[in-house]
């Protein structure tokens, strides 16, 4: 059993990770080892963002999508010498194992493995992360961009905590899990729960499937820019997201909304009598209430009134997204 040194009950999360260090066990989420000479071909056919330009010891994350560009997961990749490591959502794993194996043809080099198992995943979240990392003699991290990484004693260790937030993210084997685990507790990180990392990511806007992640949406309407090479070429939903991204076609976008009082993932958004949008994520947080949703692009942005259900929102914005067309991503 993994413990902490603080009491959960007592820590505002969003204020550890504003001024202090937090530490997130993300070990259910799913890890998918690419081997193989075509992995990164492979991979930067599969997915939004360039592999081609990639080389071992850097990662970007990226959009797995359908034909039709719709969003199955936003992925954190990191290549590695030999291989490229893929950390997934954890309701996502074994869809995308299928998902990729369906499109290994008969003279690619490439070859998946779900190392889920045996792995573990923490996440570090928040500016005193980086005196964390100097400890554990990954210093040479500080300041790289994110998905940049460094192995050291089995253990990756890679810019980026998964939120908008500074931090880290390790991946190690299972067998180190609690040993690692208590040493950074001891160097002062706060322990926060799998629930606390729900809300940061409400808060923070990062979109999760089977909410803002699903069949209904596009990359760009979740605001995913950062994910999407524009230059890169043919890959799956290439087609659709260059159409709407030439002609500015983006007709809804996701937001945060401050809450008057809890609402339900699924409401409406109204303006008067007008649908303009649905509710995707709800969570309780030591502000208040808040959510996530669409909101059409016609109807407004930043400051917004609007009705969800019984209860009332004002529409804000959130930093894990953003809702600009970028002048040149490669």
């Amino acid at each position: 059993m993994l413990t902490s040194a603080i009491n959960n009950q007592n820590v505002n999360p969003i204020q550890l990770i504003k001024e202090g260090v937090a530490i997130s066990d993300r070990s259910h989420w799913g890890r998918i080892r690419v081997s193989d000479d075509d992995r990164l071909r492979f991979l930067h056919n599969q997915s939004t963002n360039n592999f081609q330009v990639l080389k071992p010891g850097q990662g970007c994350d990226t959009v797995m999508v359908t034909s039709t560009a719709r969003t199955i997961d936003l992925v954190t990749s990191y290549v590695l010498d030999d291989a490229v490591l893929l950390l997934v959502s954890p309701n996502r794993r074994q869809l995308i194992m299928q998902w990729l194996d369906r499109y290994i043809f008969f003279a690619d080099k490439v070859k998946l493995t779900d190392i889920t198992a045996e792995t573990a995943t923490f996440s570090l979240m928040g500016p005193q992360s980086h005196g964390i990392i100097e400890k554990l003699g990954a210093g040479d991290l500080i300041g790289q961009p994110d998905g940049n990484l460094i192995s050291i004693d089995g253990v990756i260790v890679a810019v980026g905590s998964g939120l908008a937030t500074p931090g880290y993210t390790l991946i190690l084997p299972v067998t180190n899990k609690e040993t690692l685990w208590n040493k950074i507790l001891s160097y002062g990180a706060g322990e926060v729960s799998d629930r606390a990392w729900e809300m940061l990511r409400i808060v923070q806007g990062r979109p999760a499937p089977d909410a803002e992640l699903t069949d209904d949406y596009n990359p760009l309407e979740v605001g995913l820019w950062q994910t999407i090479s524009f230059n890169k070429g043919c890959y799956i939903g290439q087609e659709t997201i260059a159409r709407l991204n030439t002609y500015k076609g983006v007709k809804q976008y996701l937001w945060g909304i401050h809450l008057h009082s809890a609402a339900e993932p699924g409401t409406i958004i109204t303006i008067g009598d007008e649908k303009v949008g649905k509710l995707t994520s709800y969570t309780t947080t030591p502000d208040g209430h808040f959510g996530l949703g669409y909101i059409r692009s016609k109807a407004g942005g930043v400051g917004l009134k609007v009705q969800i259900g019984e209860t009332e929102g004002e529409i804000v914005a959130i930093p894990f997204v953003s809702h600009e067309y970028p002048l040149n991503n490669g």
